[in-house]
């Protein structure tokens, strides 16, 4: 069968065909550039044709050509005219060849090949493209699959019921007024100390065998100790470590050296270890295997810390997961490196958070790929992996930033019963590619498109710049509104109010779980600076821990309607109080900084109560007398009125006569210096050391009482003491 290009020219191919048996094509009559006949000549569409056109066209070209030639060889076998001869002879043939071919001057110039009429194909390849774009709308009115505004209405999705297995909240006795050193115990338990004692002690055996001084082995006194001065180093910041203990005027702090000397900290620091040492050894001879641990120095530390994450808090409905870096400088593999992150280089851990109050239920440390990927990503698995919590529940709304959100994963956390909102990157898989009603250059600020598929709401928000998002809880615009400065069309900016989707809102409100949470760890950060990486890591530990304990504090006291601490006040306390139940210096002399008594140990004896002379025996007067014995006795002058001595003191007043042993209230209220209970103080600083406000004249004075507590003057121009004392009936 002859294929041509239209009908009509098909009729005359046929006429010229049937008037002349012995004709050849129209091709073969004319040959451009004096090329034999018989030769290799290709015929191509215009220029101005599109590239379907190109592609499709060659084999309705190449049919009619080889026909062609079968027909004017056989033609030129038979006849012996030759071609000149043979135009010669046909000028309406020739006149008709000239008409369907172009001019000279429109040969291609690269390949020198001469083209076919453009009018025909021009025409032709306007009416395929209406045709396929007909088709487009028809299949994308079919699939419903086009960007809609915020004036087509959507369906709201069911929302989730909020199912959880136990009480949101703390999980601890609710009527309990708990302290922070008992809610830092919960995360730093008994079992946590015991293993960092064994393992701490078995590493500095090792590492001191065969050198001149000898291991001490750690107690659990002396690990609390430490863990009271990490977290003192978290409030009072220095650059190294043995600042803390110098006796300089630029760093006199008396509280380190009272707590614990400087080469027992540093001795400590040096061997701790969260791992038995033997376990390291034989997870060290299995690197380069599958069965390495690059993690097996930080566990079993890292386990004990984040069951105890699970155990005592039960998160709310939103929760968010994110990355979190601890800054680090280690030359180790476990180092990344986030670009939009403040910490860019260190260790990244992904973590999982409640959005309301920061309490860190999940995280894990990143090693490197794991050994058995799913198949669907990083992040899909970190995700699986963070929510994969024993009594966790149904009906969590999770919010997540463009690492984590894609379609597969969303829709697998719904066969979970877990709704998810977050930021969404354009060229996931399954995110919808198509344009047709999209936002444009010329788009005004607070835009809203979206496009719904099943389960999966896909919406475009244009702010200072397009906002991507993914949900499977919210409705594509539920009327909420938000501020924004707009240009007007005088080009001046002014506040308006512009649409914004809901899941946008939600997400800014919900999101913000792991911020909030390194926020209130990066305030009073125990981060220091340590040769090895697992210590790094040990410190972070150590912040998760008094972090949870006091959002724990906070939310025992909303359910309570107590008084919250603040985060400082709250390690103040905690600080405190383990330096109660920490190891003392044997240089030093029992401590006594004028702090009130700690909650932990039972509260002392009011100063206002007066004992009797009837309760006081002579043999309690003696050991009252012996015990402050070694307090440097004052002056006669300086004695106060209710002194117990065998000397009477003058008295300070004519009216008031000097009160005897069995009669004096005041009894064992005698004066003391802060300087007493330090050590390493120089002589010319002894007079000044330990200055505290007076409780009277709010002035310094380095001057307490011994069984009152307070810091009173007792000098030749103030006497706060005897007036504090007078004033309270303590003596008369």
């Amino acid at each position: 069968m002859f294929l041509s290009e239209s009908e009509d020219e098909l009729e005359q191919l046929h006429s010229d065909l049937d008037s002349e048996s012995s004709q050849c094509s129209l091709e073969e009559d004319y040959i451009p550039g004096g090329l034999p006949r018989g030769s290799e000549q290709e015929d191509f569409t215009d220029e101005d044709s599109s590239d379907e056109e190109w592609e499709n066209k060659p084999t309705k070209r190449k049919a009619p050509r080889k026909r062609c030639r079968s027909v004017s060889a056989s033609t030129a076998l038979s006849s012996p005219k030759s071609p000149s001869k043979k135009l010669e002879q046909s000028p309406h043939r020739k006149k008709l060849h000239y008409a369907s071919t172009p001019k000279k001057d429109s040969t291609s110039p690269r390949t020198g090949k001469t083209f076919s009429s453009p009018r025909r194909k021009n025409e032709r390849g306007k009416r395929q493209s209406e045709r396929r774009l007909v088709r487009e709308e028809e299949n994308e009115s079919d699939d419903g699959d086009r960007w809609h505004d915020i004036d087509e209405d959507d369906a709201e999705p069911p929302q989730p019921r909020f199912r959880p297995e136990r009480d949101v909240g703390p999980q601890l006795n609710r009527t309990a007024n708990y302290t922070p050193l008992e809610l830092f115990q919960l995360f730093f338990s008994t079992t946590v100390i015991d293993t960092m004692l064994r393992n701490t002690n078995a590493y500095g055996k090792k590492k001191y065998q065969g050198q001149r001084e000898s291991w001490v082995p750690v107690t659990a006194a002396d690990m609390n100790s430490f863990l009271c001065l990490v977290l003192y180093m978290g409030i009072v910041p220095l650059k190294t470590l043995k600042e803390f203990w110098r006796g300089s005027k630029l760093f006199s702090l008396p509280f380190p050296a009272s707590v614990m000397p400087c080469r027992r900290f540093l001795a400590i620091s040096r061997s701790l270890h969260m791992n038995d040492p033997a376990v390291e050894a034989a997870n060290e001879l299995k690197k380069g295997t599958s069965g390495y641990d690059r993690l097996c120095k930080i566990k079993p530390l890292y386990g004990q810390i984040l069951e105890a994450c699970h155990t005592f808090f039960h998160p709310h409905q939103h929760i968010s997961i994110d990355e979190r870096m601890v800054a680090t400088k280690a030359r180790i593999g476990l180092k990344q490196y986030i670009r939009n992150k403040p910490t860019k280089w260190g260790f990244k851990l992904f973590v999982l958070a409640d959005s309301i109050c920061g309490y860190t239920l999940n995280f894990f440390v990143y090693g490197g790929r794991d050994s058995e990927p799913t198949g669907k990503g990083q992040s899909y698995d970190a995700v699986m992996r963070l929510l994969n919590i024993p009594f966790l529940g149904k009906g969590y709304k999770l919010y997540v930033d463009n690492f984590y959100t894609s379609p597969t994963l969303f829709l697998d956390l719904l066969q979970r019963k877990i709704w998810a909102c977050g930021t969404i990157r354009s060229n996931i898989a399954g995110y919808p590619k198509m344009k047709r009603n999209d936002m444009t250059k010329k788009t005004t600020r607070g835009t809203i498109r979206w496009i719904r598929k099943g389960e999966l709401l896909f919406v475009k928000w244009l702010d200072t710049r397009e906002v991507t998002m993914c949900s499977t809880i919210h409705k594509a615009y539920t009327n909420d509104t938000a501020k924004r400065k707009v240009k007007d069309a005088d080009g001046q900016w002014t506040v308006k109010q512009v649409p914004i989707p809901g899941c946008i809102k939600d997400y800014n409100r919900h999101m913000g779980g792991v911020d909030l949470s390194d926020a209130l760890i990066g305030y009073y950060n125990v981060l220091h600076k340590t040769q090895k990486w697992y210590k790094t890591l040990f410190y972070h530990f150590v912040d998760i821990a008094t972090v949870n304990a006091f959002i724990l504090h906070k939310e025992m006291c909303k359910l309570q309607n107590r008084p919250t601490l603040t985060q400082k006040s709250f390690r103040e306390q905690l600080i405190l109080s383990l330096a109660e139940i920490g190891s003392t210096p044997r240089r030093s002399a029992p401590q006594n900084f004028m702090c009130p008594a700690s909650p932990f140990k039972g509260h002392p004896a009011s100063p206002f109560k007066v004992p009797t002379a009837s309760l006081i025996t002579p043999s309690q007067s003696t050991v009252e007398t012996a015990s402050t014995s070694d307090v440097p006795s004052a002056s006669p002058s300086e004695a106060p009125p209710s002194s117990p001595s065998t000397i009477s003191p003058p008295s300070l007043s004519t009216k008031v006569p000097p009160a005897t042993v069995s009669e004096a209230p005041g009894l064992g209220h005698l004066p003391a210096y802060f300087v007493e209970q330090m050590s390493n103080v120089a002589s010319r600083d002894r007079a000044t050391a330990g200055r505290r406000a007076c409780v009277v004249c709010k002035r310094k004075s380095p001057v307490y009482c011994s069984t009152c507590q307070k810091t009173l003057c007792f000098t030749t121009l103030r006497n706060c003491y005897s007036e504090w004392h007078r004033s309270n009936g303590i003596c008369i």
